[in-house]
Formats: structure tokens, C-alpha cells, sequence
């Protein structure tokens, strides 16, 4: 067989038509698609369609189906993931230094994220129960369901971990009356939040969590845990565990996988999470040993897929529609980021967790909030 008709017959086991009548059909416009494909894997698969080598009207379908059958098993890994792995096993690639660099080029698309998160700008999984309808309401449910889960009280203070551009601790200080600190590694999000919550208890230092020295009532961190690395995964913890008191909680919220892994898909390491990984629970699990006991945890994994085609709907409404050459090729770098993933919570091979743990557990039993 051909390298195109391998391929193709791959994709038509997942139910994907090359050039299909159904939205989740890929259309090719560049037959140089498929040794691009062979050669780098889904570094060139994603750089393709940032160049317009092939489309698709529903990309999230399309990869929740490529996903499910795990189309990507089937080929060698490319060199761009060898090299990833090596280095991941040899170095540690989420040092503090490397955590400064990784901030200025993973935050540095402001006007993106604006175009694309909700009006609080909560860089994390929405939580959509019943009756919540728009991805405003989804955050707000989020952030309130954790202020619950941690039974946090007015004048009691919060440190948020990766607190990004405010979200929680704004929310957190005014329907609970927190007093909030939060730490992150970018200027940005932190003159965004001081701006925005100067007249709340809320408190944005520019540092690695590693350098927080502070003592706290409770602990937070969404979204973060993913850019920790899991050579500092103990390190994170014992962070958290200095830090916050014997009767405490710390709920963390994280991307997860089913599987123990050291990178992540070339594609996004380069365009989106450098650095990043996804933790598993086998990795978790080692890492708190000794320092908290797991009190509750909660999958919310498919709500991913709705918040993230909603940022995706909110991006295509907000960006400018004249765009040049360059323009587009973001634009399309954008949305493959937002629907791939969005793909990837659709077929369950990405799990949300919401861990809530305690240095001692809860002498009374911990009440689940949902």
C-alpha cells in the first residue's frame, strides 16, 4: 500500500472519509499532506493545517473519532517525540528559569485568550450542571463549586497556585469574603488582576510557587498542575503542604491522563503548553504520599469538551475577520489547539480531576460539594 492509502484506510476504520460528505471528513487541498504526516508525525499533521493543507467543518469530531481508535498507534513515533521524551528524561524541562520562559510565550497571546475565555477570564474546565447555559455560567459554577469543596469562610486566607488572571481569587474574595494570594509567573496576568481587583482582598505576586513563603487556611490551583512537570510533581506538593494549615484543604484541578507519560503531543508542546505534561493518577498518588490524605475526587472531564468548544465559538465571534497571511495561520493555530482538544475530552482519553486533600484528613468526614 501506498503511504496516502495507508492512511486513508486508517481513517475510514474511524469512520473519517478523505473527502467525505460529513462534517468530520477531512478535506485535503495538498497531497503533500501524507509524507508531511509520515515524516513529524502530529507536529506536521498540525502544522499542515495551519497552513491550509486540509480542513474540516467539525475538527473536534474528527479527532474524538481518530482518537477513540487510536489512529496514531499505527505509525512509528516521530523524531520530534523522540527527542521530546529524551529530553524530558534527561533534564529538568520546568525549572524556575524555564518556568519564566515558558509563561512569556504561553501567555503572551493576550488578546487570544480574551477573545476566547469567559468574562472573568477563567483559563480552566467550566462546570455545566443543569440549567447553566453559556460559559460565563459555567465558570461561575466552577469557581463557586471549589469554594465549597474547600468550605472556605470570610477573612480566611486562600493561596491560589498558578492563579493566572484572577479568576478564583476575585470571585473567591468577593461572594466569600476571602482574603486571596496568588502566585504566577506572568507580569501580565498580574498587572491584568491588580487592576481589575484593586478593591478587593486579593493579592497577585510574580514568582514560581517554588519562592512562596507565605502560611494560608486553604489551598487552590486550577489549571496549573499540567505545566508543573513531573520531576517537580513532590516538589508542587510540598509546596502546598508548608504552606497550608493542619486543618486546611487543598483542592487541585488538573488535566488527566490513563496513562504514566514525561511529554506531550509535539504539536502542542511547541505552539501551546511548552513544557507541559499530563499527570496521572499513578503519578499523583506517589507524589502526595506522606504529605496529604485524598478526600474526594471528582472526574469532570467531559465538561472540557463544552468549555472548549464554547472558547472556540467565542474566538470565531470576537477575531478580527480581516486577517492576512499571518493572521490566518494564528487564527487556524487557535482553533486546532481549542477543537483537537476539544476532541480529545470527547473521547474520554483526557480526564479533568478535582482533588480535594487534606494534611490530616477530616476528623468529622468530609462532605462532597457537587
Amino acid at each position: 500500500m501506498t503511504q496516502k492509502s495507508t492512511i486513508v484506510a486508517l481513517l475510514a476504520d474511524a469512520g473519517v472519509v478523505v473527502n467525505g460528505p460529513d462534517p468530520w471528513d477531512m478535506q485535503v487541498h495538498d497531497e503533500r499532506l501524507w509524507n508531511r504526516f509520515l515524516a513529524e508525525g502530529t507536529l506536521g499533521m498540525g502544522e499542515a493545517y495551519m497552513d491550509g493543507w486540509w480542513d474540516c467543518a467539525d475538527v473536534a469530531e474528527f479527532f474524538n473519532r481518530v482518537i477513540t481508535k487510536t489512529v496514531d498507534k499505527n505509525f512509528r513515533p516521530s523524531v520530534n517525540l523522540i527527542w521530546q521524551t529524551v529530553q524530558a528524561r534527561l533534564f529538568n524541562m520546568q525549572t524556575i528559569t524555564r518556568s519564566r520562559r515558558v509563561a512569556a510565550m504561553h501567555y503572551n497571546e493576550t488578546d487570544a485568550y480574551r477573545a476566547s475565555l469567559d468574562d472573568r477570564m477563567t483559563g480552566s474546565c467550566g462546570y455545566w450542571p443543569e440549567g447553566v447555559v453559556n460559559i460565563n455560567q459555567a465558570q461561575e459554577a466552577k469557581l463557586d463549586m471549589v469554594c465549597r469543596k474547600i468550605g472556605v469562610k470570610s477573612g480566611q486566607k486562600v493561596w491560589d497556585i498558578g492563579c493566572g488572571w484572577g479568576a478564583f481569587m476575585g470571585f473567591a474574595a468577593e461572594k466569600y469574603g476571602a482574603d486571596c494570594v496568588g502566585v504566577t509567573v506572568s507580569p501580565d496576568q498580574a498587572a491584568y488582576g491588580r487592576e481589575r481587583y484593586k478593591d478587593l482582598k486579593v493579592e497577585f505576586q510574580v514568582k514560581d510557587y517554588r519562592e512562596f513563603t507565605g502560611k494560608v487556611d486553604h489551598v487552590v490551583s486550577m489549571g496549573m498542575f499540567e505545566h508543573v512537570g513531573y520531576k517537580n510533581y513532590r516538589a508542587y506538593f510540598e509546596a502546598a503542604r508548608r504552606a497550608i494549615s493542619d486543618d486546611g484543604l487543598f483542592m487541585m484541578h488538573t488535566v488527566g491522563s490513563a496513562h504514566t507519560t514525561s511529554t506531550i503531543d509535539p504539536w502542542l508542546e511547541k505552539y501551546i503548553f511548552p513544557g507541559g505534561v499530563i499527570p496521572s493518577i499513578a503519578q499523583i498518588g506517589t507524589a502526595i504520599d506522606g504529605l496529604f490524605a485524598t478526600v474526594d475526587v471528582h472526574n469532570i472531564g467531559p465538561h472540557y469538551d463544552k468549555t472548549l468548544m464554547a472558547w472556540s465559538e467565542n474566538f470565531a465571534a470576537k477575531w478580527p475577520k480581516d486577517r492576512d497571511a499571518q493572521g490566518e495561520r494564528f487564527y487556524r493555530m487557535w482553533q486546532y489547539y481549542l477543537l483537537c482538544c476539544a476532541g480529545g475530552f470527547r473521547s474520554r482519553a483526557l480526564q479533568v480531576w478535582q482533588f480535594v486533600l487534606s494534611p490530616k484528613g477530616v476528623p468529622e468526614g468530609y462532605v462532597t460539594q457537587r
